[in-house]
This record gives C-alpha cells, structure tokens and sequence, in this order.
C-alpha cells in the first residue's frame, strides 16, 4: 500500500480506500472479517456516509470492538437529499448528521468529513463557516465536498482565505477511465473523468487538491467480470446505476483496450483500470468496495503497474484503435 498526507488530516492516508456502502454494512451486518483483511492489507482509511443505509453503525461496531481507532482515518458525508429530493446544505441538517455519524461510529471527531452533495443556491461561504466551526471544536479534521464541481470549491477557497479560515482541503467526485456519461441516480452527481471534463481535470493537477475518486472501477463495469464482446449481456452483470451511468459504446471501446494491455502486461483488467488512474498526474486516491480481499490485493499491486503516457492515452481513446497484428488504425481500420 502507498500512503499521502492530506492537510489536516493527522495520520496518512491510504491511496485505496475501503468503501462500505455495500453488503453486509448497509443492512448493519457484521463485517468485522472482512474490514480486519482490509485493515491486514494495509487500508487505513474508510469511506462512508450517512445515506450508506447501517454502513457507519457496522463499521463502528468494529472501531469498537479492535479498539484500532487511533490507526483508522474515516471519511462520512452528510447533507444528502432525503428521500424526498428535499436538500440538505444547511446548518441545521449537517449538524444532525454529524451527531448520528459520531454516535454510530463510537468516536468524538471524524478525519475526514464533507457534503455528500452541493445546493448551488447556498453561499458557498456559508458552507465555509458551518465547517468551520465543526473543525474549531475538534468534530472533523479535513473537510471538503463530494460531487462539488471544482469551480464551486474554488469559491469556498476563495472565500475562506480572505477570512483566514480553512479552506476545503478535499474533493471526492467520480473519476476512474470510465466515462459516467449520465448521472447514475438522477441528479447532483459529478464526474470529472471523461474529454468534457478535461478542464476540471486540469485543475486539479494544477492545485494538487486530493481527489478521492468514487465509483473508481465505474461500479464494476472495469471489475472483469464483464467482457467487452458481452455489450448485450452487461444488465446481467451490472446493476441498474452501473448501466445508466456507464453501458455506453466508448466505454467497452475502453474496457476492450483494457483488456489488451491486461493481456500483453500479465495482469488483470481492474488493475490496469486502478493503475489508469494513478497515472493522471493529480494527487489521486480510490475508493473500492470489494467482499473478496484478493480483489483488494490485485488493486493494491495495481499502484505498482507502469502505463507510458501513450498506453494511458490510448486507454482513453486519445490515440488510434489497433487492427489485430497490434498496429495503429484509423477509424476506418486502416493502418497508420
């Protein structure tokens, strides 16, 4: 495992996160086993929201039970839409979720919390002072925003420099090789991956802001378990999000080139997908939820996968297709 530092975050923080918005977590199941492999394989750090169901109730049991609490970092969201769509960015709203989150967690202070979503009709300013003050009292470390787009966080910077306050110090959109070319649930979703977002991406190599990248392997569509020859069969293999946000022709174009230099390096398709990832030049971790802790290993050994600026490109589409004796082509197969 590789390990970074992010401001005002006490301890470092894993380059793989652990996400518990999955079985058994989200139903408040015991999965004590299986968050001590993850612990074993060197992820300290742990994703997890309010909205996750009875994800942060489980996962405090197991704070409470290895009494590990002082080697863990927990990320949680607050400020979802409820079930209604009615939104939440507000004081009153954060502070209760923090409660909750403190109380199912078993701990007085959280390393890392942010809105699980934005409402652009708030000042961003007035967000700024609501963290804040939740920092000031030693509540959370770091604070930031998931699904903030980075114009959004750099006027909650903005604003908390001119009142020498602390500023967001993290952001968690999607972002992985897949291209999330529709919002998987419908709204307030944020992606920076894919060529309209190349400018967001830009920004972030520029400020070295730490993106935690969610839905990472675009909720398994990068997993290997769907072949890039199966496009008709991929509603067997994904769930409906994964279909929506994902299923889409340049997509298994990505997954079909995965495959190739899967197969020509000797790994697999997710770890070329995870190495895809770190090879962007920003200051990037994943968050990956996974039952089976071989899988998290093959991700783990993904940081250590070389991809030259060309393979990285071509993963992305922004290089020529290969005909089948490995030459460049273009798009009407020719080769060049």
């Amino acid at each position: 495992m590789q390990y970074q530092k992010i401001p005002y975050v006490k301890k470092p923080v894993s380059r793989i996160l652990f996400g518990t918005a999955m079985a058994p977590f989200t139903a408040g199941g015991d999965g004590n086993e299986l968050l001590d492999a993850m612990y074993g394989l060197g992820v300290n750090t742990f994703d997890a929201a309010r909205n996750y169901g009875l994800a942060e109730r489980s996962f405090g049991n197991w704070l409470e039970t290895r009494e590990n609490r002082n080697e863990i970092v927990i990320l949680s969201k607050c400020g979802h839409p409820s079930v209604f769509g009615r939104k939440r960015v507000n004081e009153t709203e954060m502070r209760k979720d923090l409660k909750k989150s403190l109380s199912n967690l078993r701990t007085d202070y959280i390393d890392i919390y942010m809105l699980h979503r934005d409402d652009p009709e708030v000042e961003a300013g007035e967000v700024v002072e609501i963290f804040n003050a939740m920092h000031a009292e030693g509540k959370i470390g770091a604070f930031g925003g998931s699904n903030w787009t980075h114009e959004r966080i750099a006027e909650a910077n903005e604003y908390a420099y001119k009142h020498s306050m602390t500023p967001f110090s993290v952001s968690s959109p999607n972002f992985g090789l897949a291209d999330q070319v529709k919002d998987p649930w419908g709204g307030g979703c944020i992606t920076i991956s894919g060529p309209a977002n190349k400018g967001a991406r830009e920004w972030y190599k520029e400020t070295q802001m730490p993106v935690i990248a969610y839905s990472s392997l675009g909720r398994g569509f990068f997993s290997g378990k769907l072949k890039s020859a199966d496009e008709d069969c991929a509603a067997k293999i994904l769930d409906s999000a994964a279909m929506k946000g994902y299923a889409y022709p340049e997509n298994f174009e990505r997954l079909k080139r995965c495959e190739e230099l899967a197969a020509e390096k000797g790994v697999s398709v997710p770890q070329i997908a995870m190495a895809w990832i770190f090879r962007q030049n920003m200051n990037t971790f994943a968050v990956v939820s996974t039952s089976r802790p071989e899988r998290m290993k093959e991700n783990i050994h993904a940081l250590d996968i070389s991809l030259s600026e060309e393979e990285a490109a071509y993963l992305d589409l922004a290089c020529p297709a290969r005909n089948q004796n490995g030459n460049k082509t273009n798009r009407r197969g020719v080769s060049v």
